[in-house]
């Protein structure tokens, strides 16, 4: 039972609603870096924002109870909308990623749309960054995307394709008792294989938290603060490895991360030896004009990481062979694809539920490893250019790190976002980010020279980190 211009949430939204809490907000987000022009560019911009927003109907909408279905919840516009009330101005800040920390660990207003865009002025006077922050049953990745790029200056798009017109097909079709049999059993072979998928995917889960050894700054008691970190990586290194070893350039973004927490473990003095811990890698089921197109539809794979390997080589092959074997069985099964449960729980089900499924993430996998797409054309805000942008995905209760990837104009942003008290040293994984990249490329060229002992020696040097670009 639905308002006039709202939406019941879809189960997946519903279940991301359920198990928020202040400690624990399940809000994603992304910080953009403009360079501007003037100490008052920050503030003409936050009037921007504040002004677009107005127009854009999905900014509008909070989130509300209903009766009916028992326990769901639904989008409808709010009737008090007032932009200003999630557009804000920060201070001026010398470390952006500290600022940015601070504010996705406070938590969203529920009883408003739940989003907000903070700006915030650098300390040079005339660059500034724009964290957005937008709740994952208001918006998914794609969504988010969306929303953003709505209030950012227009740009020139080429001309929408029309899709064809739809068949008039008369109602009494639907009513022809010769299709009868055929939707019976198309019903019950449709029951059938719902049972067998929820089977599938539990009986994937059991087996995945098997003989998994992960590490404590992974798994130890989550606090609820936030820190954040970036890194910017070349795509055209990323091109390089990618054609040296075959696979897909998300198989080299994966490996860069089991080579960074290798790197980082070892730089901490923690022990790499034998850790795999489970990254959850999220897959988009979201399909072009669906009825519902701000739900979110997702599933995942699950890949363990091959962190305990000295040869990056090796990593980035063990990452490859895995993501091959999830992709063969495709994102309806196996343990990653548990998002899909979510579909079978009843509405009320997810309300009373939420607390508890909220405390299963650390049972299903030890860190997120998201990508996010980006256009590639150029944006803007205020006449400024962004020049950086990092994703952050939401930490779920008992988490200590998640990871998005973006690619933008020739770069690879990696948004890190972290408990604060488990891991204080993110800007240290980050730089381990970059020393991985360049591990691999100088063993894809000793391969390609002949020199596969140098191959091994550059993923198991643990004496000092590959220089490359600081964080951001």
């Amino acid at each position: 039972m639905t308002s006039e211009g709202s939406d019941l949430l879809a189960p997946l939204d519903l279940a991301f609603w359920s198990i928020d809490s202040p400690e624990h907000p399940m809000h994603l987000g992304a910080l953009g870096v403009f360079d501007g022009a003037a100490p008052s560019t920050a503030a003409h911009a936050a009037d921007l924002l504040a002004a677009r927003a107005a127009a854009v109907p999905g900014l509008r909408m909070r989130i509300r109870r209903v009766l009916l279905p028992f326990g769901g919840a639904e989008r409808q516009p709010a009737p008090d909308f007032d932009p200003l009330d999630h557009v804000r101005v920060a201070a001026p800040a010398r470390d952006l990623q500290a600022a940015a920390g601070a504010l996705m660990q406070r938590p969203l207003d529920r009883d408003r749309p739940p989003w907000e865009a903070h700006v915030l002025p650098a300390a040079d006077g005339a660059s500034f960054a724009v964290l957005f922050k937008f709740h994952h049953a208001l918006a998914d990745g794609l969504r988010a995307l969306t929303l953003a790029a709505a209030v950012m200056d227009p740009v020139e798009l080429p001309p929408r394709r029309e899709p064809p017109p739809a068949v008039d097909r008369p109602w009494w079709r639907a009513l022809d008792p010769r299709r009868l049999p055929g939707a019976v059993a198309g019903g019950v072979r449709a029951t059938v294989a719902d049972v067998g998928q929820v089977l599938d995917i539990g009986t994937s889960v059991a087996r995945a938290g098997w003989g998994v050894r992960s590490c404590d700054a992974l798994t130890s008691c989550a606090t609820g603060t936030r820190r954040t970190a970036g890194a910017v990586l070349d795509l055209d290194d990323v091109h390089r490895v990618r054609k040296s070893t075959g696979g897909t350039v998300n198989d080299v973004l994966i490996a860069v991360v089991a080579g960074a927490l290798r790197r980082w473990l070892d730089e901490r003095g923690d022990s790499s030896e034998g850790v795999e811990p489970r990254a959850l890698v999220p897959v988009s089921r979201r399909r072009p004009r669906t009825a519902q197109p701000q739900g979110n539809r997702l599933s995942g794979y699950l890949v363990r990481l091959p962190v305990a390997d000295p040869d990056p080589l090796a990593r980035l092959g063990a990452v490859r062979a895995a993501m091959d074997r999830n992709k063969e069985a495709g994102p309806g099964r196996g343990a990653g694809a548990v998002a899909l449960l979510a579909d079978h729980v009843p509405p009320l089900g997810h309300r009373v539920g939420g607390p508890a499924f909220a405390h299963a993430a650390r049972l299903l996998f030890d860190v997120l490893v998201t990508s996010v797409p980006l256009p590639s054309l150029g944006l803007r805000l205020a006449g400024c250019p962004l020049t950086e942008v990092y994703p952050f995905a939401p930490l779920a209760r008992g988490q200590a790190l998640a990871v998005a990837v973006s690619t933008y104009r020739g770069r690879v942003h990696y948004g890190l976002v972290a408990d604060a008290a488990a891991v204080p040293d993110l800007d240290l994984l980050a730089r381990c980010a970059h020393a991985e990249l360049a591990a691999l490329v100088v063993a894809c060229e000793d391969t390609r020279r002949g020199s596969p002992g140098d191959a091994r020696r550059a993923g198991g040097d643990r004496s000092g980190l590959v220089p490359g670009p600081r964080p951001t």
